[in-house]
């Protein structure tokens, strides 16, 4: 899937809605608890309740390395479900991974090759060399750290050095490395106000944008700084929707929250006149 195709999704669906699937078994509903898989299953009622209104999912790989050989099992079930059920999904296995180059080649292999995802996301501290192999996986993706919505990012994102911040030299140096349709970068929600220049920057690529709603960032703040004539942005909401009720109708009330999303973003698009 290339950044026209994702652009097609986005308008088709009037929405660049993220669900990120951050699946805790504590806090799935207790009904589910007695099936044999309780995180795939809690996950297939979100992903068929929410995927007419976002294009892409997000599982977090901790959530599910957690559990062992059982969570990864439960990762892989909930990577091909979607791929079956709903081919347009945009996927990505947000595992933040990123090595000497043999290991991320192999940890490529594990998310792009052995598993459907679309796109992985990559800390780029190391450099080019191991980042490059999960570059090399066709049609596929890498979705790189940049300037994410923690307060730690402080401690070494915004170092300044000739007038250059760091996360500004990544995202300078790592398009040598990428395309448009290759590579995307992480911004954080609650760093909104970075992302004017950050579009100075990287002007045509996808960003994706964790930290709407319960990190206290604001969509309206991300349309109006991120939103390119591609839209150009895929924004992640996890908690907000998977976890907004914890009840037997826990999955309807997830669609409706998500519904909600939609509609806020089909209003940019439309401000844009890309819809």
């Amino acid at each position: 899937m290339n950044h026209i195709q994702l652009f097609n999704n986005i308008v088709k669906k009037r929405s660049f809605l993220c669900v990120g699937l951050d699946t805790e078994i504590d806090k799935i509903p207790s009904f589910l608890r007695k099936t044999k898989d309780p995180v795939f299953e809690f996950n297939k009622y979100i992903i068929d309740t929410t995927n007419k209104y976002a294009v892409a999912y997000k599982p977090n790989v901790a959530f599910y390395e957690s559990n062992g050989a059982k969570g990864w099992n439960s990762l892989e079930a909930t990577a091909r479900y979607i791929k079956e059920n709903y081919p347009d999904i945009f996927l990505i296995a947000d595992a933040k991974r990123g090595d000497i180059g043999n290991t991320s080649k192999m940890y490529a292999r594990a998310f792009l090759e052995n598993l459907p995802f679309d796109a992985i996301t990559v800390a780029p501290y190391m450099g080019e060399d191991s980042v490059t192999p999960f570059l090399s996986v066709e049609d596929k993706w890498v979705v790189l750290l940049a300037l994410t919505s923690n307060k730690g990012a402080d401690d070494f994102q915004y170092h300044n050095e000739d007038g250059i911040k760091l996360f500004e030299r990544v995202l300078s140096v790592s398009q040598k490395w990428g395309t448009i349709d290759n590579m995307m970068y992480v911004v954080g929600a609650t760093r909104a106000e970075m992302l004017k220049d950050i579009r100075q920057l990287v002007p045509e690529h996808f960003l994706l944008v964790p930290g709407v709603g319960a990190q206290g960032g604001t969509l309206d703040a991300v349309a109006k700084y991120g939103m390119t004539n591609k839209c150009g942005l895929l924004v992640n909401s996890s908690r907000g929707i998977i976890f907004a009720d914890n009840s037997e109708n826990f999955a309807k009330t997830a669609g409706e929250k998500a519904r909600e999303m939609q509609l806020e973003m089909e209003c940019y698009l439309s401000e844009r006149n890309l819809v």
